[in-house]
């Protein structure tokens, strides 16, 4: 009881501390030795890794190493994206073919190209926000859903469905040896679900806000749109197609290695195709490895916290209880993914964590691989939308200016409910079909 009480009390404070704004770099493992102190596992040991040292940090080095070169390549893909203009032009392209009257719709759909096209989620919310603030304020519809409308749009139907190139959907691949496209009919069927009822239910709690009085209320320090020349918006498309191509052409043969090559494509087909719009080249190539350094850091650090958690007895016990759920095996399969990925506060990490552990135990029970993969997948982007997630702590607080008490409940309803149930019709499906 003490172990679960430790874990428990160790995760709240985390989620609290980092509301407050708090550095997770200092924040998780903080977190994480409070853990190990109340479940008695020993600061530091010279002979094996049952210590809070080793556990911590081969959990934040592990997750680095493994997945690095993916961050610095999607990072730069969406640094280039932005600086030559590429994904405005794009974004624009979809606001003129939807009009200026269907804003929510636009700004979701121009976030989930960009995203399915291998841009990070962190990328694309900075690339769009100027755009929807725009939007908004010619609707003139409350300001604080903006963060609900980037968020579904990047990390719902987009981030964890078949051949996307977001390491969501490739962090499975190393352990069920799938592919990109694993129960892509499936996937289909919930992402279209996932998008029309994320919408569906976004513009609802819109309009009841309006009917309530609230209204669009600019900023001094409001982003504008400039208008300085852009590419055609094919040339932004090209490089997110060389990125979808190349993954998926190359998995079979490079496995995990299929998304360096098809993200350096990218880079260089992004660059071939748009140079002479990057002003100052140097600059887009710092921001992207600093902004790749800081969201795979962020990841890595709660990565680290649940690498102590896993040391736990209590994590022992949650794990087997999610695993001897009664019904469809896939069903403890989901519930232990989305667990643990709340625990860490991300999907990636959470998969770097569960499925090492989880893998074996499905598959020796007969599970399909692929739909393990899909159901991993999709259920990794539920919980871990939880207030301390970084991807929404910077949405809402650094790029939209906005406190978690005004837009965290939208950005939870589509991207922990929707994800949820996307998760449990893809379940349904797997079991009738």
């Amino acid at each position: 009881m003490l172990s679960l009480t430790g874990l428990l009390l160790g995760l709240c404070l985390l989620i609290w501390l980092t509301m407050r704004g708090l550095n997770l770099f200092i924040l998780a493992p903080l977190c994480a030795l409070f853990v190990a102190v109340t479940n008695g596992i020993p600061f530091w040991q010279t002979t094996g890794n049952a210590d809070f040292i080793h556990a911590y940090m081969n959990g934040f080095s592990g997750f680095v190493a493994a997945w690095f070169l993916m961050f610095l390549l999607g990072s730069l893909f969406g640094k280039l994206m932005e600086h030559s203009g590429a994904a405005d032009a794009v974004a624009l392209w979809i606001v003129k073919k939807l009009g200026r009257a269907h804003a929510v719709a636009a700004v979701v759909l121009a976030c989930a190209v960009l995203t399915y096209g291998g841009v990070s989620v962190f990328v694309v919310a900075f690339s769009a926000y100027p755009m929807a603030v725009s939007l908004f304020k010619d609707a003139n519809l409350p300001r604080r859903f903006i963060p609900a409308a980037l968020g579904l749009g990047s990390v719902t139907f987009t981030m964890t469905s078949a051949g996307s190139p977001e390491i969501q959907n490739w962090i499975p691949i190393q352990y069920l040896h799938t592919s990109p496209y694993a129960g892509w009919e499936v996937s289909i069927v919930v992402a279209i679900f996932m998008a029309a009822f994320g919408y569906a239910w976004l513009s609802k709690m819109i309009r009841s806000a309006v009917a309530q009085g609230e209204v669009f209320i600019g900023r001094d320090s409001d982003p504008q749109l400039t208008d300085r020349a852009l590419p055609h918006p094919l040339m932004g498309l090209i490089p997110l197609l060389v990125v979808l191509g190349l993954s998926n052409w190359l998995h079979h043969s490079l496995q995990q290695a299929a998304l360096i090559v098809a993200l350096s494509g990218g880079v260089l087909t992004l660059y071939l195709l748009n140079r002479r719009f990057i002003q100052n080249l140097d600059k887009a190539l710092n921001e992207g490895v600093m902004g790749s350094l800081l969201a795979i850091g962020n990841t890595a650090a709660v990565v680290g916290f649940g690498a102590v958690a896993k040391l736990t007895p209590a994590f022992t016990d949650i794990v087997q209880t999610m695993t001897h759920l009664p019904g469809p095996e896939l069903l403890g399969a989901a519930v232990a993914v989305s667990a643990i990925a709340g625990l860490t506060g991300s999907a990636s990490g959470g998969q770097a964590i569960a499925l090492p552990e989880l893998a074996p135990v499905y598959l020796d029970r007969g599970v399909d691989a692929e739909e393990l993969h899909r159901v991993v997948a999709i259920s990794s982007g539920a919980l871990d939308s939880l207030p301390h997630n970084g991807y929404v702590v910077t949405t809402i607080r650094a790029i939209c200016g906005e406190t978690h008490q005004q837009a965290y409940w939208p950005v939870a309803a589509v991207t922990v409910v929707v994800p949820a149930l996307g998760t449990g019709l893809a379940i349904l499906l797997f079991q009738w079909f």
